[in-house]
């Protein structure tokens, strides 16, 4: 909730119409719900996403602010808008992929810049606009999980008054927030029915043995958190798509992206654990295939899904005279056992990849990428049909091509990032080997090295690749692959793999190593990627990853989060913790700890940039910096801000002059990634965007 200004009230009346640039468009028919009194005071009652451009609109207000970074500041208000539940903030500007010779750091520094900015409109927010005086404070920091709290909340409401207290109303960056809050309700009831009809696909599996199962909530939480997307773009390609000659169209842009797709995903197990991770603590007590199964049935082929529960099962060790046993149903029966049997549960290194259905499966009769125009769509019917997904639902994938016709621009999002706990440290190589994975699947496919007959279209062979990915991310050591695949791709792969041997459990199959399989994927990109590696600037990426892949290796992003979690329980081990225990350290580590590092980096960029732009020659450059700060040059100011930022004793007009001096250095890096135009001004272009 927040006081109601009359400048909130202009705005706020804009949005709240059933369609937004229209002034003649009535109200909203939920409007009521915003408005409250307080004490005979009238407030708004919004989702933190809202308040977020709300403060940056109050704070650039026309008559304290330069007119060149008041417009600017109007263009990217768009850019606060929200997911599910959590606040969605997008990039600002297409990042260029390499500056002065270092790929990817364009892309973490305006990440940086925009994390600092949300960090300083919070907190204006929290002093300057009644947050505080009506008994509240907002915190924005990313984490790969909703919070404790709201999980043990939702098993304890129904999922309707769930959804009223946490789907977002919609009113920031949607041209109708009504119909955009009905999707929202949409995509939360689908995953819900879709939880439901996984149990099903369990017990035709064989996971389920009996009817006696714990029936997962109607409501599901994974909506609060996606985690973190990075998309890349291609000027060339959609030059290319968008030409008149049609020399590469658009069906050329779906069949080779599709494969591009199926390549990458024999890649993908490499950012599991390096990059990112969402490390989370099981107690013997979850272990219910159809609680941490999750949407795996709708992802996975029955036989591979049994294969990763019976070796999940067995990483946990909940033996009782050899046999492996799961917990019964009462919790404190399950309870009981667990304590006498001194179970300890099982600690896992990335379960958002688990709990969330990043990666639908085709169905034998729509495969999802094979080439073909409106596949996803025909998947998408068949998968409702099924109970599964919902046709105006995007379908949820690992990797997804970003057609030029509907995005603007040809590239690809990966979606498979869940908590990078540095991003100045960890961004720069996760993007760069992200392009150069993309870059050499299409090199292989202009050698005509690689083609969709070498990645045959079935659930099967998709199911075994994707396998490998959720194995990882499970913490598993192995997994298994038919000796007679029929995927010469893979084959090519597992040929390369030292340490395979046939299953002795599994007659026809191959027991492979992931880490194995790891070390062996950065082999096959130095030994086939030269060119790429070279024109790109990986050397350095692949030997960082090298390191980061050896087990419990410092540099793993899954180990720091995790040595950070021990550190904070103490003198226990996290074997020894309770799950509740354990996730709350982690808890308290991203809302604390990451947080504050994060600002502390952004503040040293801003210091950075701050020099440069001082030094710039450029008289509109200096211009600007002496129309917001007239009297004294905001590099001799910086150590004041550092020491009010921390004690929390920053003024109003100190928290509008650092802003907009914030703004103005953000659309220079604009400026100079898109061109000489204004970027206000400038059309959306390729580039990466987060």
């Amino acid at each position: 909730m927040t006081t109601y200004t009359h400048l909130l009230k202009d705005i706020f009346e804009k949005d709240l119409r059933q369609s937004r640039n229209n002034p003649d468009s009535p109200r909203r028919s939920d409007a009521d719900r915003f408005l409250l009194e307080i004490d005979g005071q009238p407030c708004l009652r919004v989702p933190v996403s809202y308040l977020l451009k709300l403060s940056l609109h109050q704070i650039v207000a026309p008559r304290h602010t330069p007119k060149l970074v008041h417009a600017f500041a109007m263009k990217i208000t768009e850019c606060f808008s929200s997911d599910n539940t959590s606040p969605e903030i997008s990039s600002f500007y297409p990042a260029p992929y390499q500056r002065d010779g270092a790929p990817g750091t364009p892309i973490a520094e305006e990440t940086l810049r925009r994390y600092l900015l949300t960090q300083w409109l919070t907190g204006y927010a929290n002093q300057y606009m009644g947050i505080e005086k009506l008994g509240q404070h907002v915190l924005v920091y990313a984490a790969p999980h909703p919070p404790i709290r709201q999980q043990s909340l939702n098993t304890m409401i129904p999922d309707s008054f769930y959804r009223e207290l946490f789907m977002s109303p919609c009113l920031s960056g949607w041209e109708n927030g009504e119909v955009k809050f009905h999707y929202m309700n949409l995509c939360h009831q689908t995953l819900a029915r879709s939880q439901i009809n996984a149990v099903h696909k369990m017990k035709e599996a064989g996971i389920i043995q009996n009817n006696l199962v714990i029936l997962p909530s109607l409501s599901h939480t994974g909506l609060s958190n996606n985690g973190l997307h990075i998309s890349i773009g291609s000027r060339t390609l959609t030059e290319s798509v968008k030409s008149t000659n049609h020399a590469f169209g658009p069906e050329d842009e779906k069949y080779y992206g599709d494969l591009v797709t199926k390549i990458v995903e024999h890649f993908l197990p490499l950012f599991v654990g390096t990059y990112s991770a969402a490390p989370w603590k099981l107690d013997f007590a979850d272990f219910h295939p159809e609680r941490i199964l999750g949407f795996l049935p709708h992802e996975l082929c029955a036989t591979h899904l049994r294969m990763l529960w019976r070796r999940w099962k067995k990483k946990g060790r909940f033996k009782v005279l050899g046999r492996a046993i799961t917990p019964f149903g009462p919790v404190w029966l399950d309870k009981a056992i667990s304590r006498i049997l001194r179970f300890k549960g099982d600690f896992v290194p990335d379960f958002r990849l688990l709990d969330y259905p990043v990666a639908l499966s085709s169905t034998s009769q729509c495969p999802a990428l094979d080439g073909t125009s409106g596949n996803e769509k025909r998947l998408l019917r068949d998968m409702a049909e099924q109970g599964v997904f919902d046709v105006n639902m995007p379908l949820y994938r690992l990797w997804r091509l970003r057609e030029a016709n509907l995005m603007g621009f040809s590239g690809f999002e990966a979606r498979y990032y869940s908590l990078m706990p540095d991003t100045a440290y960890d961004m720069p190589h996760a993007v760069t080997l992200q392009v150069l994975l993309t870059t050499f699947a299409y090199h292989l496919i202009s050698h005509d090295h690689v083609s969709h007959a070498d990645i045959p279209d079935t659930v099967r062979t998709e199911s075994e690749r994707r396998n490998i990915f959720f194995s990882a991310a499970a913490g598993l050591p192995t997994f298994y692959i038919k000796r007679d695949n029929p995927a010469p791709f893979m084959q090519c792969l597992i040929a390369r793999t030292p340490r395979v041997r046939n299953s002795r459990r599994y007659p026809g199959y191959w027991r492979v190593e992931i880490q194995a399989y790891q070390n062996m994927l950065i082999g096959y990109l130095r030994e086939q990627a030269t060119e790429c590696i070279t024109k790109l600037g990986a050397t350095e990426t692949l030997d960082d990853l090298e390191q980061r892949l050896q087990p419990d290796a410092e540099k793993r992003a899954s180990t720091r989060i995790t040595t950070a979690i021990q550190q904070r329980i103490g003198k226990r081990s996290i074997p020894r913790c309770t799950a509740t225990e354990c996730n709350l350290a982690a808890e308290h580590h991203y809302r604390t700890t990451i947080r504050q590092q994060e600002i502390h980096q952004a503040l040293d960029l801003l210091e950075r940039d701050i020099f440069t732009l001082e030094a710039n020659a450029d008289s509109a450059v200096q211009g600007m910096i002496r129309e917001i700060f007239p009297h004294r040059l905001p590099s001799q100011l910086l150590p004041t801000l550092r020491e009010r930022l921390a004690a929390g004793r920053l003024t109003r007009r100190a928290w509008h002059k650092w802003t907009q001096l914030l703004l103005f250095i953000i659309r220079e890096q604009a400026r100079v990634a898109t061109g000489d135009t204004a970027p206000e001004e400038q059309p959306p272009s390729t580039g990466l965007y987060i």
